[in-house]
């Protein structure tokens, strides 16, 4: 069975393609097949894995425009076991042409059903709450929320559960929540601490143990079309997103048991 992860959060610049990129880095380095899905008009996770514009020949706009999956939208990336279907600016305008489509939350359900023989799909949703996004849930087995350890971060994530509450009552009642990861974790500042007690404390176990902490290395590695675990494996932020792997994995074979 094919685990399909959302990465979301309608708040940008909180890690959201980051984490997509080195958790699936991860989950590849320990043999599993994973796909990447750029489903954010901005094209971050197309990037910072080194694809450059000219070689986006197929994106993801093309096969919601067929409403279909093609082999071509497949690219290999720099990581062995890691795939990812590309974006681009024209992915903003799908937005537009879904609305007056019949099922038009079941879109992207209809496409990733066609791929195959892949252990783990991440999906990096745009930062709003648009048809995109609800495609992306609709898709999904779980939601993977980052929230930056900052004061604001709080203020959209009761919008944010809310609509994952309804795409469960109204398309997808198996949608769960994957964890809630803490990004941009500076231990130095009193005010990341209070964010993570508050969040720890309302949440509850769904806050993942792992956490990770601001770190140049990581905010460099895009830049050079790299993940940050090959960019600099050793680094503060790869560790961290090795051991939410780790972490990821190990919760989902109690839930297997």
């Amino acid at each position: 069975m094919t685990k399909i992860i959302s990465i979301i959060n309608q708040k940008g610049g909180v890690g959201k393609t980051t984490t997509a990129i080195n958790l699936a880095t991860s989950l590849a380095a320990v043999k599993n097949k994973v796909l990447i899905i750029d489903a954010d008009p901005q094209a971050n996770a197309s990037t910072g894995l080194g694809i450059s514009p000219k070689d986006r020949t197929k994106t993801l706009y093309n096969l919601i425009t067929e409403q279909s999956f093609s082999e071509l939208a497949l690219k290999n990336t720099i990581v062995p076991g890691l795939d990812i279907i590309c974006s681009s600016t024209d992915l903003a305008a799908s937005e537009i042409e879904m609305v007056n489509l019949p099922n038009r939350e079941y879109v992207l359900s209809k496409i990733i059903s066609q791929i195959k023989d892949k252990d783990f799909i991440i999906i990096d949703c745009p930062p709003a709450l648009g048809l995109l996004t609800i495609n992306s849930l609709v898709s999904s087995n779980s939601a993977l929320i980052p929230l930056q350890s900052e004061f604001f971060a709080l203020e959209g994530l009761s919008s944010l559960m809310h609509t994952i509450d309804l795409v469960k009552e109204n398309f997808n009642q198996n949608l769960s929540i994957e964890g809630i990861l803490l990004t941009m974790v500076d231990k130095r500042n009193s005010l990341s601490d209070l964010v993570e007690k508050d969040v720890r404390g309302f949440f509850g176990k769904k806050v993942y143990k792992t956490i990770i902490p601001r770190n140049v290395r990581v905010s460099e590695a895009p830049s050079h079309g790299k993940p940050a675990l090959i960019y600099d494996t050793s680094c503060s932020g790869s560790v961290a997103y090795i051991e939410l792997a780790k972490e990821l994995i190990l919760n989902q074979n109690e839930l297997n048991e």
